[in-house]
């Protein structure tokens, strides 16, 4: 068996905040990353990403190795696998609390296992989790997804490597508060990045930029429909990598059909065709030039302490609160006469410069730019949530139609309480979402724009976008849509998109759906007047039940509580089907293969990235935190041990806990209460963190003790012992 002790996780600072990633042991060494290799194949406007991260244990015990890795929050996760040593395990998506028993019990064992585990706050956040590592062992960790690129408002298709995919590197002994994420210099990244795209479309490839130095793009075809990129040699994966695509005739519209998968079960969505149709609408002339140039334009600028960061590495003096103030300032400069607008900034506060919306004039204009050039990113953390609920209780001009612009680099934890938020409020307004800088949640982002019925934008050295957002703002569109399928006898479409209720000039719509029936492939092309494309692959099948998927989660969140639980069951059948993970399932795999028991302490899991602070204080008190004491002395089967250790995290003398102990109780059990009394009344706030295995220290005590006279004892010691 392995004697767990509490390990931390690799941190790196965010301006006045602290986020944490990669592999550490106990005395804050850095586990090496040798490699990392990204493969990216662009078939049209979606992506195939493959990332193979190597490790290996140079310490003297096994560790378990942890770390947080944001993803694009549209992306779906279809593949998950380790070889440890020269073993290959292929994880299993399986529901989320089930495959964290599984985990645990793999790890009580004596077995190597690892777990993959989306956030429940943000679709774009995972949690990695692998153990047991042996001494000297290496682990190659590969990970496969799939994601729709976001089109820029110069037409321009995006992708985006975030960094911390792969844990950041912090030399030993910088000062914490001064060590930036997206600054840390290269010759101190001890691992390259080997990165490789292959892009293909039925149009011409113009071009690919990026953030990064890049090898000369290399056509395939004399049609210029596919070609090749790589990284320049020698790069350090200190920041993210962006590419940006660019085909002639982007806005043609074009339909890909996919077979189903052969081994599916029959009348699954994996088994029948899907159909993913995009449409850019473009409107008459005479209809464009009918607008009418009104509306209620309301900016929402993040002023918090990461805003403060360089927009990106190579610019220290460009900021992120300065390019977004100067695109406000063009913005405002923008607006058409006649119309209504106010500003708000936010951070652990709002402030609003006009009571209510006002006419655009020049005395409200100036005054305005006067605020907002003394606007400074001051106001701590990232509350986006109450300024939108102002915004949105504050009611509509009439004959304005309401347009929101948020401005924000992105760090908020909430990510889907705030989706919910302006999806609920979708139909009195238009949100465009502004990713200021490196490191930008995609989820955040993209999820405001796609809820608000808006469009992105990701401000970086490499597309400084100013007042495109606000032409696509003021575009015309059109509502009360309706779609009708033109299929052969006996073949029917299910749409697995959201309803389409409105449609905008020159902005894409990209619609999935199932087909069943007698559908042949072969046939494809002549149901649909646009170019067919019938791929091997199940890039559609992933993208189309990623869409269901999350139309089906936002109904969960919304019913939550009421008795119809059939919606999470629905989910978790249909990740558990297709191997896409969702906010319900998690990938899981165990090494069973030759059945040896990893022997030695094992450094453990921390569940969830620790609260961030300042970071000049947190990695001091990291290894003497209170919580993650008690984590460590928690042993495998669910149980504390009654000991010197145990009272001090609960600020007791040995003495004291000895002696309020009742004596219908053993050592164990009471310790056990004692440990779950402190998580319940000190840490509900991280409740998250510790929900399994308090639930796993539940399970024990009932199999101790039969008749529940714990629950009775556990009560009374809330009360008495705690003075709760």
């Amino acid at each position: 068996m392995l004697n767990c002790k509490c390990k931390s996780l690799f941190s790196v600072t965010i301006g006045n905040k602290m986020s944490f990633y990669g592999l550490l042991t106990a005395p804050n060494e850095p586990v090496p990353l040798k490699s990392i290799e990204v493969e990216l194949e662009v078939r049209d406007h979606v992506a195939t990403v493959v990332s193979t991260l190597l490790y290996e244990n140079k310490e003297d015990k096994p560790i378990e190795a942890v770390f947080v890795l944001p993803l694009p929050g549209d992306a779906a996760v279809c593949h998950f696998s380790a070889v440890i040593g020269q073993t290959q395990i292929v994880a299993e998506v399986k529901e989320k609390q089930q495959a964290y028993v599984n985990y645990d019990d793999a790890l009580s064992s004596g077995q190597q296992a690892f777990l993959l585990a989306e956030s429940d706050q943000s679709p774009d956040i995972f949690s990695l989790s692998v153990g047991s590592l042996p001494p000297g062992e290496s682990a190659s960790i590969r990970l496969e997804y799939v994601t729709e690129l976001t089109v820029q408002a110069d037409g321009g298709l995006r992708f985006c490597l975030p960094a911390v995919l792969n844990p950041r590197y912090q030399p030993q002994g910088s000062e914490g508060a001064s060590v930036q994420v997206t600054s840390v210099p290269a010759s101190l990244v001890p691992y390259s990045l080997s990165f490789s795209a292959r892009v293909s479309s039925p149009r011409p490839i113009s071009k690919v930029e990026s953030s990064c130095s890049l090898d000369p793009l290399q056509y395939l075809n004399a049609e210029k429909t596919q070609a090749t990129v790589r990284l320049a040699a020698g790069y350090k994966f200190n920041r993210d990598v962006e590419l940006l695509i660019y085909y002639k005739d982007a806005h043609q519209p074009t339909a890909v059909v996919e077979a189903g998968q052969a081994s599916a079960k029959t009348g699954t969505l994996m088994a029948d065709p899907v159909v993913m149709v995009t449409l850019y609408p473009e409107f008459p002339q005479s209809v464009m030039s009918s607008v009418a140039s009104c509306g209620e334009f309301i900016f929402l600028l993040d002023r918090s302490g990461s805003m403060c960061r360089p927009l990106y590495y190579l610019n220290r003096k460009e900021t992120r609160i300065g390019n977004a103030k100067d695109t406000l300032l063009l913005l405002l400069k923008s607006l058409p006469v006649g119309c209504y607008f106010n500003i708000y900034s936010f951070g652990s506060e709002y402030k609003l410069i006009f009571p209510k919306s006002v006419e655009y004039s020049q005395k409200n204009m100036e005054k305005a730019l006067k605020i907002v050039e003394e606007m400074t990113a001051n106001l701590r953390g990232t509350e986006i949530l109450k300024p939108l609920k102002h915004i949105y209780s504050q009611p509509c001009i009439p004959n304005q139609p309401r347009q929101l612009f948020v401005f924000t680099d992105g760090q908020v934890e909430n990510t889907k309480q705030v989706l919910k938020l302006v999806k609920k409020n979708s139909a009195s307004h238009r949100c465009f979402s502004f990713g200021i800088g490196e490191g930008a949640s995609s989820a955040l982002i993209n999820g405001l724009a796609k809820e608000g019925r808006g469009h992105a934008q990701f401000i970086t050295r490499t597309n400084k976008m100013k007042a495109r957002s606000l032409r696509l703002a003021l575009n015309p569109s059109v509502e009360d849509i309706s779609v009708t399928w033109d299929l052969p006898k006996g073949v029917s479409a299910t749409v697995l998109s959201p309803p389409i209720t409105t449609i905008f000039h020159g902005q894409r719509t990209v619609i999935y759906a199932q087909l069943t029936g007698q559908v042949e492939a072969s046939d494809m092309c002549h149901i649909f007047d646009t170019a067919v494309n019938i791929t091997p692959l199940l890039t559609v099948h992933r993208l189309g039940t990623l869409t269901l998927i999350r139309s089906l989660e936002i109904e969960e969140r919304e019913h939550r509580g009421q008795q119809d639980g059939g919606v999470k069951e629905k989910v978790v059948e249909l990740s558990v089907q297709s191997g896409v993970s969702s906010s319900f399932t998690a990938f899981v795999g165990v090494n069973k293969s030759d059945g040896k028991e990893v022997q030695g302490p094992l450094l453990c899991r921390c569940t969830k990235t620790p609260k961030c602070e300042d970071s000049r204080t947190e990695t001091k008190q990291l290894f003497t935190d209170p919580f993650l004491q008690l984590v460590s002395l928690q042993e495998v089967f669910g149980c504390w041990l009654l000991n010197p250790a145990l009272a001090a995290v609960l600020g007791k003398t040995s003495e004291e806990v000895e002696n309020a102990k009742p004596t219908s109780v053993n050592q164990e059990m009471w310790a056990t209460i004692l440990a779950l009394i402190w998580l319940h009344g000190f840490k509900t706030d991280a409740k998250e963190e510790w929900e399994l295995l308090a639930m796993k220290a539940v399970s024990w005590l009932q199999a101790q003790n039969g008749n529940q006279h714990f629950v009775v004892t556990f009560a009374l010691t809330f009360v008495q012992y705690f003075n709760f």
